[in-house]
């Protein structure tokens, strides 16, 4: 009624060689045949970082789980895991990652959980992060908030995506007190 399996049985191997008419039924179910059942749930390896080269100037927004290394331009909003900022890319939007290393030049604002502004960083633009780490020769213009959560919540002074972190600005409360008189 129950038979050995000849899944670890070395024996059989030999005799599938030599009989090819076997049906594809018990060569599927040995562990050493490949199937896309094994392949799915065996463990994945983590891609390596996407590289957008000195050469690339890219117009657009880029969202990935993954990494990016930033060599080039890019004119829009990047959001990624891990992003590496060369030192002669620029940016000009926001950054949103987890974990952020800044050797090159970004126009806007940074959220991240980590971020590290080298020697060699330009960032003008609002910071907003849960730990931060900058060295010494590194130009910032901006201003620097910690938040527990930065990638998901928004700064508590901000409404429409960039502005004043101070919501009573130099310039919008004389407007608006004009506007009210007449």
């Amino acid at each position: 009624m129950f038979s050995k399996s000849k899944i670890n049985d070395p024996a059989p191997k030999q005799d599938t060689a030599a009989k090819p008419a076997i049906p594809e039924k018990p060569d599927t179910s040995r562990s050493d045949s490949p199937s896309t059942e094994f392949k799915a749930t065996a463990p994945k390896a983590k891609p390596p970082a996407s590289v957008l080269s000195s050469d690339l100037h890219v117009t657009g927004n880029l969202k990935t789980t993954g990494d990016i290394q930033v060599e080039g331009t890019v004119e829009g909003d990047i959001r990624a895991h891990l992003l590496t900022i060369g030192e002669g890319a620029t940016i000009k939007g926001e950054v949103i990652a987890d974990d952020v290393v800044i050797n090159g030049r970004i126009v806007g604002r940074v959220r991240g959980l980590k971020v590290r502004l080298t020697s060699t960083a330009r960032v003008e633009g609002d910071i907003i992060h849960k730990t931060i780490a900058i060295e010494s020769g590194a130009h910032f213009e901006g201003s620097v908030q910690r938040q527990d959560d930065p990638l998901n919540s928004k700064p508590k002074n901000q409404q429409h995506g960039g502005g004043q972190q101070n919501p009573q600005g130099q310039h919008k409360p004389q407007q608006v007190q004009e506007s009210a008189k007449g």
